[in-house]
Formats: C-alpha cells, sequence, structure tokens
C-alpha cells in the first residue's frame, strides 16, 4: 500500500457521478459473477487470484479480478462510477470514504459482517475503525461499518545493517529510540566518499519531507491541525523546528544526497544500491527489500521533544458496492479477504502486507527469529500499529486538498532559500481556507445524504 490520496477535484466528481449511480441501481457484475478491482503489481496479482480461487472453490462464487496499477487506480475507479459500472467489490481510501458514503456508493457493511462471524475483535483497530462512519464523523467505533481493512501499513524506519557494520556501528537498539542528534551522529559517520574520488557517494539518509516529516513533527510535538480537524497548526515551533531540521540534514549537515545528485538516481533507488544508511521501509517495500543483497532491519523513528516516537500508519481498504445484484456475496468476499486466516497468510507469504489479524500478525512477528527471515525486527511494524501509528489529519477530512497545499511551495525551505518558520507563516492561511472549504462541503453532503435518506 503505497501512500496516496484522491485530490478533492476527484472526489468531489466521484460525489456527483456516484449519486446517479445510486439513483439508477447499476453494478458491474453478473448474475453468478462478482467483479473485484484493486491496484498492485504482479506480486499482488498472484496473491490475489490464490487466494479467490480458494474462495471461488469454498463458496461456488466465481470472481473477476479488474487489476490496475497504483498511478490509474483512482482515475479508473471514477470512470466506472461516472459510468454507472461500480465494482461489486473495490479498493477504497480513507480520504474517499465519506464522499463514497454521501454519495451512495458504498454499502452500510455493518450487519452483514456481522452475519458472517467474523472476528472482528482479533483484527487491527485502527483498521475497522478507519472505515467508520456515523454521518459526522469518521475514525470512532461508534460508526457504521462501510468497508474493512484490505492491509494496514504501518510505516517504519529502516537502515543497512552491513553498512553500520563495516562502519563498526552497532546495530540500533530495537526498543529504545535515538534523539536527533544521536541519530544524526550516526549519519554523519556513515557519509562517505568510499571511493577517494573526492565525491560523496555514501550517506546516512535521504528522506523526502512529503513522505516523511509526519514522524519527526508529531515526535517533536507538533501537528497539522487542531483534534477536530478545524484549525491549521503548522504555524508553530515545534512543527517549524521539525521541518527545519529534514532541511538541515542536506543544506547543513550534507548526510543526504543533494537535489543534483538526488535527480541523479532518487534516495529510494539509492538505499536499494546500498548507498544510504537509514530510510522507511513499508510492509508493501518487503517483497523487493528482501531481495536485497545486503541485510535490513527496522528500528524506531528518530525523537524529538516529546522523547516519544511517533509515524504514520496508513490502510487501505475493502468496500462493497451499494448497487451490486450479489450483496450477501460481495459481503462475503470482502470479509473473506480481510478477516479469514487462511487469505490472510497468502497476502502475507507474498510480503505485501503485515496481517489484519491480530493473531496471525503476532506469530508472523515472532517467526522473525528462523534463519533467512528479513527483516528481523518485524515486531516493529506490530508496535507502530499497536502503540505509536497515526494517521494523518488528512485520512478524516472531506478530500487533503488542504494538506496537499503544504508541499506547493516547500522547495524553497529544502533547498535552505527559505527558513521553514517563514514558510509555514505564509501557508498556514492557504491551508485553513481549504481546510474551511473541505468543512463546508462535508456539512453540505452530510445534509444532502440526510435529506435523500
Amino acid at each position: 500500500m503505497r501512500k496516496s490520496r484522491l485530490t478533492a477535484g476527484i472526489v468531489a466528481a466521484l460525489a456527483v457521478a456516484g449519486t446517479a449511480a445510486c439513483s439508477s441501481g447499476g453494478s458491474s457484475s453478473s448474475d453468478d459473477t462478482l467483479t473485484f478491482m484493486f491496484r498492485g503489481g504482479e506480486d499482488e496479482k498472484a496473491a490475489y487470484q490464490e487466494a479467490i480461487d480458494r474462495f471461488t472453490e469454498d463458496t461456488g462464487v466465481e470472481v473477476k479480478m479488474i487489476v490496475t496499477s497504483a498511478d490509474q487506480y483512482a482515475q479508473k475507479l471514477q470512470a466506472a462510477v461516472a459510468g454507472n459500472k461500480v465494482p461489486d467489490v473495490f479498493y477504497i481510501e480513507t480520504a474517499s470514504l465519506q464522499s463514497y458514503v454521501s454519495s451512495g456508493v458504498l454499502m452500510d457493511i455493518t450487519d452483514k459482517v456481522a452475519e458472517q462471524g467474523a472476528d472482528l475483535d482479533n483484527i487491527w483497530e485502527y483498521g475497522l475503525d478507519s472505515y467508520r462512519f456515523d454521518g459526522s464523523v469518521q475514525g470512532t467505533s461508534e460508526g457504521r461499518l462501510y468497508g474493512l481493512p484490505k492491509d494496514i501499513g504501518p510505516f517504519a524506519f529502516g537502515y543497512n545493517a552491513d553498512m553500520l557494520e563495516k562502519a563498526g556501528i552497532e546495530r540500533p537498539d530495537p526498543d529504545e529510540p535515538l534523539t536527533w542528534d544521536e541519530w544524526l551522529k550516526i549519519c554523519q559517520k556513515l557519509t562517505q566518499d568510499t571511493d577517494g574520488d573526492g565525491e560523496v557517494d555514501q550517506w546516512g539518509t535521504g528522506l523526502n519531507v512529503q513522505w516523511n516529516s509526519q514522524a519527526f513533527v508529531w515526535s517533536n510535538g507538533g501537528d497539522w491541525t487542531n483534534e477536530d480537524f478545524t484549525e491549521v497548526t503548522v504555524d508553530t515551533p515545534e512543527f517549524a523546528e521539525a521541518i527545519q531540521f529534514i532541511a538541515d540534514l542536506t543544506n547543513e549537515h550534507g548526510v543526504t544526497p543533494n537535489p543534483e545528485q538526488s535527480q541523479t538516481l532518487d534516495t529510494y533507488q539509492r538505499f536499494m544500491a546500498g548507498e544510504i544508511g537509514f530510510f522507511p521501509v513499508g510492509p508493501w517495500d518487503m517483497s523487493v527489500y528482501n531481495e536485497l543483497d545486503f541485510e535490513y532491519d527496522l528500528l524506531p523513528w528518530p525523537v524529538g521533544k516529546t522523547g516519544e516516537p511517533a509515524t504514520w500508519i496508513g490502510t487501505l481498504g475493502i468496500g462493497v458496492s451499494n448497487t451490486t445484484a450479489m450483496p450477501d456475496e460481495a459481503v462475503q468476499l470482502a470479509t473473506y479477504l480481510s478477516t479469514d486466516e487462511t487469505a490472510q497468510e497468502t497476502l502475507v507469504d507474498a510480503s505485501i502486507q503485515i496481517p489484519n489479524r491480530i493473531d496471525t500478525a503476532e506469530k508472523w512477528a515472532a517467526e522473525a527469529t528462523e534463519e533467512g527471515v528479513k527483516p528481523k525486527n518485524r515486531q516493529e511494524f506490530l508496535d507502530i500499529a499497536e502503540d505509536y501509528g497515526r494517521a494523518g489529519s488528512s485520512s478524516y477530512t472531506y478530500g487533503g486538498e488542504w494538506y496537499d497545499e503544504l508541499w506547493v511551495g516547500i522547495q524553497p525551505v529544502i533547498d535552505g532559500d527559505k527558513p521553514a518558520a517563514e514558510y509555514l507563516a505564509e501557508v498556514q492561511p492557504r491551508m485553513q481556507e481549504l481546510l474551511d472549504q473541505a468543512n463546508a462541503q462535508a456539512e453540505q453532503a452530510a445534509a444532502a445524504a440526510a435529506a435523500a435518506s
């Protein structure tokens, strides 16, 4: 599961198109075959094929898979909704859930999931609650279920264990997080000219401010909004200090590739090439990282002023069309893919996610002691899921345009041409205006849905 979100424009278009789909009762299924639309590569496709073949064998229900690449999924799903050909079962993102519910695209599956007898107490609470909505608030245990987690995505921090060993640096403690200063000193030791040509060719780290800033901001006591998502709070000293620290890794300390070096080879590729010491690791990376020529492992994210690690945790969901011709079978398929032990083991064995089932996840983490298993510290994924992982504010607002605005003009900060505090003071009013618009849209959609019912 890659970190991504539908833009506000796409969400709005889906809402309009979804209203038409709801009113006309369209579905892409035939009388005896379900359609399941998802995104992923060959590993994910093969794993789902194996799981669905077993589902068909057990239930007699045929399933047609519709697979897209990650960057095409939102557009193709939008076209399916607009064309009144909503797949029976399909991937959903938390940022689009409210609009899908308001427009009638998603089915309320609460009662039908209960009829399946699934042990929801054995599913990560964060994953379940992300798809609950009570008509005004998303993400609380009191809401109705409009989807089930396909997975949860704890965004962990990884390191090249071979690089640290070669530099004479002990492996980090898997339980005790490094402070920013402690981590920076290790990055400085790792940053080297290894071939003696006068150019640095090995770096301590290589972070992307858009995808990696959450861990630093939250651990330093900052956040994007207040608790009820009504006020943008990026213009605080805690937030600015975290963003400045990330920028200084390149401009002041030189422990990351500079922009010119990143254009030659981005930091993701450099980590896989063994040129970067510390880099984020999501469960979706394991199938690739497990084939690397060096050993990698996980550690807690470095900590700021709070002294407590923090990181983003995401989730991708499986929803059911409100207009499916086979509602019972569609909910059965969604429940099977999300909660069945054998189905989960099939997906986990493909190294594309961690288990949704808590008992399966604990077993999976314990297996890391076996020879050849990577990463050894699988428990870090579970610690994030249980303890210090947090959903981004934009996961529970009506679209994420307000959040995206932060990154539009941040490059001068990353290049060292503008202080983070100055930029954040400038961008906060623009973000606030967009958040106000999103909240107003949410209220309008809720009112329209209430009137229609």
